[in-house]
């Protein structure tokens, strides 16, 4: 089974805003020539 990780990091300017976070995702399924399976996002410490 393939699999692949990678890690993104945002900053915003404020303390809570909304960032579409599509192309990066969709950037990475490329990057790992992985063309059938499932994608797990998770967003940790989005409460600090």
């Amino acid at each position: 089974m393939k699999h692949y990780r990678e890690e993104l990091w945002f900053h915003t300017e404020t303390r809570r805003d909304y960032i579409n976070i599509t192309p990066e995702v969709e950037l990475c399924l490329e990057k790992s020539g992985i063309k059938e399976g499932l994608c797990l996002v998770n967003a940790m410490h989005i409460s600090v």
